[in-house]
């Protein structure tokens, strides 16, 4: 039972829903006002975040402007000091000191997750804190348990369903807030899950209350009665148990464990759940709330159904050509059905029906690609129209074998014939690519391992920029943490490419650091501009080197390991009021 106001005479103390406003109780009012603040709250937030990023965009653009001109960018290299220290102590700050994207890990398959950044944590503990006052405000706690137990369960049950809105809004991958406001789909992850918790404890606490009171009024016979004879209380207690099996299901532990079993589940059980809570709320006012929660979350399936379909379904079909690569690696190119316009950072969920059955993974997009159909009759005179639908996009990824669909996916092209599988492939997307860099005079990045799959995009996109002249890009510096220099395999087609473009090399340094050579003549630096190093970088060293002598704005990117991503974070809040550095961190937890 999850719906304030809900539980009718079965021994429950009766129901304002229903009634009109002029009709509502005090205390029904008092409920009816709490829930259209907390929607507002949740206006103001995203109203607040829409302008800051506006605000934001807006100065990177005129900086973009100005700089493209400008080789020395003196102005945006100096900090605006407030706007630093707010980035220090707050927007880019651990919540204790150092860590923040490392893992508190049990074994290799099992997680506890990691902690939230000192942002996140007072907008966590402000919207808990908030709805326990909500909660607790202006009930008579000194009467008797027969006056203020139903005031509680009304207050409760009202105020977890209002809360299920934002959090089908925030569970989505295609939430429509991740492109207006420019916030990664893992800061909206972290927030639906706590959503979750809180609108399962109101639920639980309104169960609780209307459980209490009746069993005070008429006895536990009475709460068996009502169970096994009246449909609402039936329901309600479906609906509950549903959201209690979510709540344990979705521990840290057992979603990374088990993440495909967990993801499924998850989706059945939520079915369960909200089904539960429509009979529950039949003919109640309530109910208008769950036809919202509803058809957000039908919007957003058939959304993404549609834009599946047409990425996917055209003349031909997508495929994908999967190779073996050494370090436990495959590089995988999909070759798409329809065109796809690609920008830097993006990332797709890519779906083999032969390995995977329906389930899907997300994989940052390595590198892209269009060509022509070879079909084509040579000298055809066709629209700029049909020439673009005529032209075959390719998206290659890099992925490294770990568990569940990478390990089934290795072992199959591994027993292929020449390690090469080509198979049925489809991919859902694009998502991502909310950070732009084509502002900043001077790019750093850092990329362990396999990360460096999102950075290659950033490092093409910037070369040819600057050859162009449409970035503000003067100094960029690729810094890559590999185990062997044999993983220089995985991404040796897209670097000569990029090695060989217009101007690189006055644009380009390449830094890598290899941690487990097998002896020292594998280290060898190839030019002045792409330089090789034994063991691990020392974050700090470099981020400091190039910060003296940076050439505008600074943007730190890193994607790898939680240890690598806390390092970087660490070494740029050191310098915030040194000098003008933005940090960027691309992860991707669930």
């Amino acid at each position: 039972m999850v719906a304030g106001g809900c539980a009718m005479e079965s021994g429950s103390g009766g129901s304002t829903v229903g009634k009109s406003l002029a009709e509502l109780t005090p205390d029904g009012l008092e409920t009816l006002k709490l829930s259209f603040c907390l929607f507002l709250i949740f206006a103001s937030i995203l109203g607040t975040l829409l302008v800051y990023r506006v605000v934001l965009h807006s100065v990177r653009y005129i900086r973009t402007l100005t700089c493209l001109n400008n080789d020395t960018q003196r102005y945006f290299a100096k900090p605006n000091l407030t706007f630093a220290n707010v980035k220090k102590h707050l927007l880019y700050a651990p919540l204790f000191r150092v860590r923040h994207n490392r893992e508190f890990q049990l074994s290799t398959a099992m997680s506890m997750g990691n902690l939230p950044t000192r942002l996140h944590a007072l907008l966590l503990v402000g919207y808990l804190g908030t709805n326990i006052a909500f909660c607790v405000i202006s009930i008579s706690w000194k009467e008797r348990q027969a006056v203020f137990l139903p005031q509680l369960r009304n207050r409760t049950g009202i105020l977890s369903v209002v809360n299920m809105i934002p959090l089908f809004i925030m569970g989505g991958r295609n939430n429509p807030l991740i492109v207006i406001l420019h916030i990664p789909y893992d800061t909206f992850n972290l927030l639906h899950r706590w959503l979750g918790r809180v609108a399962v404890l109101q639920a639980v606490c309104h169960t609780l209350a209307w459980a209490i009171l009746l069993v005070n009024k008429s006895g536990w016979s009475a709460l068996s009665a009502s169970v096994s004879h009246t449909p609402l209380i039936l329901t309600g207690l479906v609906g509950v148990f549903a959201l209690l099996a979510i709540l344990v299901q979705s521990h840290s532990i057992l979603r990374h464990a088990f993440y495909e079993t967990f993801l499924h589940l998850h989706i059945a059980i939520v079915m369960v759940a909200v089904v539960g809570l429509w009979l529950h709320l039949k003919g109640l006012r309530q109910k208008k709330l769950v036809v919202v929660v509803v058809t957000i979350w039908i919007i957003q399936r058939l959304w993404r159904m549609a834009m599946f379909i047409y990425r996917n379904v055209s003349k031909g079909k997508s495929t994908a050509v999967v190779e073996v690569l050494p370090g436990d690696a495959m590089r995988v190119t999909v070759n798409m059905a329809r065109p796809w316009t690609f920008k830097p950072g993006q990332h797709m969920f890519l779906y083999m029906p032969s390995v995977g059955l329906w389930t899907s993974h997300p994989f940052s997009v390595v590198w892209s690609g269009n060509e022509d159909d070879s079909n084509l009759e040579k000298g055809l005179a066709i629209s700029q129209q049909d020439a673009f639908e005529r032209q075959k996009t390719t998206m290659s990824l890099v992925i490294r074998r770990r568990t569940g669909f990478t390990e089934s996916l290795y072992r199959k092209v591994e027993s292929a014939v020449n390690g090469r599988l080509v198979v049925t492939a489809y991919a859902e997307g694009p998502y991502g690519g909310i950070h732009c860099l084509h502002s900043y005079g001077t790019v750093l990045m850092f990329a362990g391992g396999v990360g460096i799959t999102h950075q290659v995009s950033f490092v093409r996109d910037l070369v040819a920029g600057f050859a162009n002249g449409t970035v503000a890009a003067r100094k960029l510096v690729l810094v890559w943490i590999i185990q062997s220099p044999e993983h220089l395999e995985w991404i040796r087609p897209w670097m000569t490419e990029i090695l060989a473009m217009d101007k690189r090399r006055e644009v380009l340094r390449i830094l890598l650091f290899v941690t487990r050579p097998r002896s020292t003549k594998e280290i060898q630096s190839p030019s002045a501009t792409v330089q090789m190093f034994p063991g691990r970088p020392n974050v700090e060293t470099l981020i400091a080197l190039e910060a003296e002598n940076q050439v505008g704005a600074m943007a730190v990117t890193v994607c790898g390991t939680g240890s690598l991503s806390d390092d970087v974070r660490r070494a740029v809040r050191r310098r915030q009021t040194r000098s003008n550095i933005d940090l960027i961190e691309e992860s991707f937890s669930w």
